[in-house]
This record gives structure tokens, C-alpha cells and sequence, in this order.
């Protein structure tokens, strides 16, 4: 096999991991917010699933997350597919994690905001949405930064599930090649790559929040 031919593969294989990515930090951040929120809830029944589901994924390890998923799951008669496994996994496990820094960024906020929008007769939820997540958005972006590059180095696990990503495809290519430091050093440089583009992102999105913030008051 050519380099040529090399890179092609490896390519084929970043795809992958690129979209996983993506498509699990989206979801984890739906999952983030949701039970953040549900956390806070004055409800007890949702205070309650939300707090199990955070505590049973950031307490237990993702590899275990994942073969549950894929390997398990058929046995009660759900099956995923490799893609959908992998995603699930790592969505539900940057989930737990982000729901922890919703829950924190919203408490964080200055009591005076309470106030204010209790004398505006401001109900609970438009409390919520109008003035408290405005606000603690901004402080949830470095710590969300952070995990957003940690989903995507965790994304190579899903290769131990036949997934074909660029850990997978590198693996294949050095069992056919032998030729493993060429092969890791482009992995290597791709997932570096991935990493300062996600990292960019983030730091944009936050400036961008962070002057919005700033010319928002209370309405």
C-alpha cells in the first residue's frame, strides 16, 4: 500500500470520526440541558431521573457504556448498529457530564437576576429561559469546550465496536502494512487537527455569547 493510498483510507476513516462527533456532541448537549434542568425541577419524579441518569454515566466507565449498548442491548431485543451505538454512547455520556456544568453555570447566577424577575412578576419557566440561562450560557462554554474535545478523543473507542473510524482504519492499515509510525503520526495529526477546530469553534461561539450577554438586560 502506497502513502498515497495510506491517507486516502485514514481520510476515509476521519470522516467518521468527524461526524460522530459531531452528531454525539450536539446530542450530548440537548441531553446536557435537559437534565440540567431536570435536576432543578421542582418535580420530584424528574429531579429524580435526572439525577440517576447523571450519577449512573459519570459514574461508570464509557467503554462499559458502549459494549452495553452494542453488546448487550440485543440480548432484550434492541439491536444498534455500530453508528448508532457509538453515538448513543458518547451522547448520553457527555451528557451526564454537561448536565453537571448546566446545573452549576445556572445556580452561579447572581441571586439579584431572581430577584429582579420576581418583581417583574416573572413566572418560574420565563424566569428561566429569559434571564438565568441568558446569563449562565456564557460561563458554560469553557467548561462545555473542554468536553467537546474530550468526546472527540473518546469517539476512537467506538473502533473496539467494529466501528470504522480513523482509530479503526489505522489499526487495519498497520495490521496489513506493519508500518506503524508513519500510520500514527498522521492519526495522531488528524485527531490534533480535529481538536483545534472543535477548540476554535467553542472560543468563538463564546465570544459571540459573551457580546450578546452583554447587551441583553432584563425585558
Amino acid at each position: 500500500m502506497t502513502y498515497t493510498q495510506m491517507i486516502l483510507v485514514l481520510l476515509n476513516g476521519f470522516k467518521v470520526t468527524v461526524w460522530v462527533t459531531l452528531i454525539s456532541t450536539v446530542m450530548g448537549g440537548i441531553f446536557s440541558f435537559a437534565f440540567g434542568i431536570g435536576k432543578m425541577s421542582r418535580f420530584w419524579p424528574v429531579r429524580i431521573i435526572s439525577d440517576g441518569y447523571i450519577e449512573i454515566f459519570r459514574g461508570t466507565s464509557l467503554l462499559v457504556q458502549l459494549f452495553w449498548l452494542f453488546y448487550a442491548l440485543p440480548l432484550l431485543g434492541v439491536s444498534l448498529s455500530p453508528m448508532s451505538a457509538g453515538i448513543w454512547a458518547l451522547s448520553l455520556n457527555i451528557g451526564a457530564y454537561g448536565a453537571e456544568v448546566v446545573r452549576g453555570a445556572i445556580l452561579a447566577v447572581d441571586t439579584g437576576q431572581y430577584e429582579a424577575a420576581k418583581a417583574l412578576n416573572f413566572t418560574p419557566s420565563r424566569t428561566l429561559w429569559k434571564v438565568l440561562i441568558p446569563q449562565a450560557v456564557v460561563e458554560m462554554m469553557p467548561p462545555f469546550g473542554n468536553l467537546v474535545v474530550q468526546n472527540m478523543k473518546d469517539s476512537a473507542l467506538v473502533s473496539l465496536i467494529t466501528l470504522s473510524d480513523l482509530t479503526f482504519k489505522a489499526q487495519t492499515i498497520r495490521n496489513e502494512t506493519l508500518q506503524t509510525v508513519p500510520i500514527y503520526v498522521i492519526t495522531l495529526l488528524l485527531y490534533f487537527l480535529l481538536a483545534l477546530v472543535l477548540t476554535g469553534i467553542m472560543k468563538w461561539l463564546e465570544r459571540i455569547l459573551t457580546t450578546a450577554s452583554g447587551r441583553e438586560g432584563v425585558r
